[in-house]
């Protein structure tokens, strides 16, 4: 295992931190006699493996279900000292509930203090301010850290590049859990604003949300070679050193084997890359358009000032993948979400473009007089039965 310096909580981080969202056995509570003598040892099981190859920091939530309380059955087990446990708690509009929802996290985990909090999806502005208003949730957090039940806090974010950015500048947090990957690197200005205020850089999901990479399409692992779209998309991500650590979900043990790859090609990851990153960006413009490629996002509105509500920006990125990389089912169960995934995904669908007039809206855009028909042609590809997050099911 490589290990990177976690920004200022200065604890050496494991370039792969094991992600408790894919193992647990309800996204519910339940008792804890409900859960199943198989779930519970492939759980044991994944966190042995996980401490074998040297990934000793384990990443879990609040709202994960039953994954803290299954944890709770493992990790009092190991030597405190050899872990670093995180879990995250969705900020309140009353702190008082945030504590009740920590304490139960910390009671579930059967341990006497995290390494790290998350105040969990700080999306939008107006969750923003639930944190960091005088009493609000970050006051109780550090109220926490003060009682030794935290030592380092941070956030989570599934929010724009400017409300993430926003939030690191208030210099009130130690680390940040973002999305930026190959296929959605729109996060960048917010990752180099981490490293200028030196915070830990945590990257979400990138084997899932990056692009169901367990289940990449046949074009995708051809434009890969010689890596597997998994390992390029990890390579690509920890060339950059202002990233940290890659949360892996791992839902079997097995399931880090293929992420291993990666560690062999940290230390010249170039001369693979680059071949690679060719590859990809010559065939998006084989099937998209050189100008398409350069310019789509310039002038787009955000989904707030669209008719509708439409995420447009959003349906073409996903409209993009689908058509360079065949990403179909990819892009198909992003786009479920949009309508339904509230401030986590938020806007709606093109559905009902053909009744909007987007004129106005696209004035800024190269593309204004395409865009509409662009966006019906995606809601016909990608449309049809709507799905809930993960965490709604």
């Amino acid at each position: 295992m490589k290990y990177r310096r976690f920004g200022r909580t200065e604890l050496e981080m494991p370039v792969f931190s094991c992600g408790g969202m894919r193992y647990q056995h309800k996204w519910q509570d339940v008792p804890e006699d409900e859960i199943p003598e198989e779930n519970q040892r492939n759980l044991e099981a994944t966190i042995k493996r996980s401490l074998e190859v040297g990934i000793n920091h384990i990443e879990t939530a609040r709202g994960y279900g039953t994954s803290e309380m299954q944890l709770g059955k493992v990790l009092p087990k190991i030597p405190r000292e050899k872990l670093i446990v995180q879990t995250k708690v969705s900020p309140k509009e009353d702190p008082k509930e945030f504590r009740l929802q920590f304490n139960q996290s910390l009671n579930f985990l059967q341990l006497d203090y995290v390494d790290l909090l998350g105040l969990h999806g700080i999306n939008t502005d107006e969750i923003l301010d639930y944190c960091i208003r005088p009493g609000g949730c970050l006051d109780e957090a550090r109220k926490l850290q003060e009682q030794g039940k935290v030592r380092f806090i941070g956030f989570s974010t599934h929010g724009p590049t400017d409300v993430i950015k926003k939030t690191i500048e208030t210099d009130c947090f130690d680390y940040v859990n973002l999305h930026w990957y190959y296929i959605n690197q729109a996060n960048w200005p917010a990752i180099e604003a981490a490293k200028k205020h030196d915070m830990g850089v945590f990257i979400i999901s990138p084997s899932d949300k990056g692009g169901k990479l367990y289940e990449p399409p046949e074009k995708l692992v051809e434009l890969c070679q010689p890596l597997s779209p998994m390992v390029f998309n990890n390579l690509f991500c920890l060339s950059h050193p202002e990233v940290h650590t890659l949360s892996l979900g791992a839902a079997r043990p097995t399931d880090f084997d293929e992420h291993l790859k990666t560690l062999s090609l940290l230390d010249d990851p170039q001369p693979i890359l680059k071949p690679i990153i060719t590859r990809l960006e010559e065939e998006a413009i084989k099937i998209l358009g050189e100008n398409w490629v350069q310019t789509w996002k310039q002038g787009l509105p955000k989904h707030q000032e669209t008719p509708g509500n439409i995420n447009i920006k959003t349906i073409l990125w996903l409209r993009n993948l689908a058509l360079a990389y065949d990403m179909i089912e990819y892009s198909k169960m992003r786009y479920s979400l949009l309508g339904n995934g509230g401030h986590w995904f938020p806007g709606k669908k093109a559905e009902n473009v053909n009744e909007l007039d987007l004129s106005k809206y696209l004035v800024n855009s190269p593309h204004r007089e395409k865009i509409p028909n662009l966006l019906a042609e995606a809601d016909s590809l990608l449309g049809g039965q709507s799905v809930q997050r993960l965490s709604q099911s």
